[in-house]
């Protein structure tokens, strides 16, 4: 597969990609602007039809729309591409971070993480079209709009999808060094609220119940959870409390975020801090939220996807290689449902969510030619 595929990727790259590139990313989308997010979704689904794909723009509930692109192939289940258009940097981003072209790379807001995994799919299935390759089973590219908002519009979908599939790829951006992903932890987010009795810190101290007391016990509680031989980190990431520094505070909150490699440490995370209880005589706590997106676990399905990418690496002199990496994806979702899932198929570059975020342009036409062996082989 050398020769076609390299030569056909390099001239797109030097004649499209790069261009469409830097016009994705000067359409700001960031993922709480969802009429911004859906203006993205309609170049999206514009670019992908002009790829040979029958498109549909699916609103959401609460955030911008997606988009469901389907290309025609065999009788075989689907193959599934995970994509997002939305990114965290919000509007204005441009001025100071404007799209370009410098020393062998593609800079601007949401270049690496992720809108050029989606227009790197893009290529790869117009080059098997112009090709002349039929693909063995139909493909459906789906782009959400609120994948760094936990995917909570488009997570029914993303399941509904990947439970149909033979199994998905997903288009998020290699790891810093070109590693594919084979497993990524489970991510919850809770939030502690804790209730006491407000009263003058000078004139009734002793009648007063101080939440921030409340909560700072807490916070020792939820850090001794911490394992790291398990793989189980929590992290105290917000608090807030109090109304006047001269005041007993009767309230304070903390935002916790909680992260796992099993699904067993999952569900023993959320039992753990669902357990937790007042320090302070008179104090009480609200809990609410959990481990909600699942540990992409390394399944035997994942590793023989990984291989295949391995193998076809080799035959154009790419040393791919394996990652397990402590972010989530919409993978998690799919990998959980039991359906083989290769993460980290997108471009190559480093800076996510920075303002020195980049594509790597020299890795892009290999990284389409391993994509496209992909889809006609799996």
């Amino acid at each position: 597969m050398r020769q076609p595929y390299l030569t056909t990727f390099a001239w797109q790259i030097k004649t499209y990609l790069i261009r469409d590139l830097l016009a994705w990313c000067a359409l700001e989308s960031p993922s709480n602007d969802p009429a911004a997010t859906t203006r993205m979704a309609q170049r999206a689904a514009a670019h992908l039809a002009a790829a040979g794909a029958a498109v549909e723009i699916i609103p959401g509930q609460v955030n911008g729309s997606m988009v469901q692109a389907t290309w025609a192939g065999g009788d075989g289940k689907p193959l599934l591409l995970l994509a997002h258009h939305d990114t965290v940097h919000p509007i204005g981003s441009l001025a100071r971070n404007p799209p370009r072209v410098e020393d062998g790379r593609v800079y601007g807001p949401g270049s690496y993480d992720m809108k050029g995994g989606a227009l790197l799919a893009a290529a790869a299935l117009a080059a098997i079209r112009s090709l002349g390759r039929p693909l063995p089973r139909p493909v459906i590219l789906l782009s959400t709009a609120d994948e760094e908002l936990s995917s909570t519009d488009s997570r029914p979908l993303i399941e509904a999808l990947a439970r149909q599939a033979e199994a998905v790829l997903v288009l998020e951006p290699a790891f810093y060094g070109g590693e594919l992903k084979t497993a990524r932890k489970g991510v919850g987010t809770f939030t502690i609220r804790a209730l006491g009795r407000a009263s003058h810190a000078g004139g009734a101290h002793e009648l007063g119940i101080n939440a921030i007391v409340e909560l700072a016990h807490q916070v020792r509680t939820l850090t001794d959870l911490t394992d790291y031989e398990r793989g189980i980190t929590i992290s105290v990431g917000l608090i807030q409390g109090g109304s006047a520094v001269n005041t007993v505070p009767a309230a304070a909150e903390m935002q916790v975020d909680a992260r796992v490699w099993r699904l067993e440490d999952a569900a023993w995370v959320n039992q753990q801090v669902y357990a937790l209880r007042p320090h302070l005589p008179g104090a009480s706590l609200q809990i609410s939220g959990g481990v909600d997106r699942p540990p992409m676990e390394r399944l035997p399905g994942t590793v023989r996807l990984f291989e295949l990418a391995r193998r076809l690496g080799q035959e154009i002199g790419l040393d791919l290689v394996e990652r397990a990496v402590g972010g989530a994806s919409d993978g998690n979702f799919t990998a959980a449902l039991g359906i083989p899932t290769l993460d980290g198929l997108g471009v190559c570059g480093d800076g996510a969510h920075t303002d020195e975020e980049y594509v790597l342009i020299g890795q892009l036409a290999p990284r389409a030619a391993v994509l496209a062996g992909l889809l006609l082989n799996v």
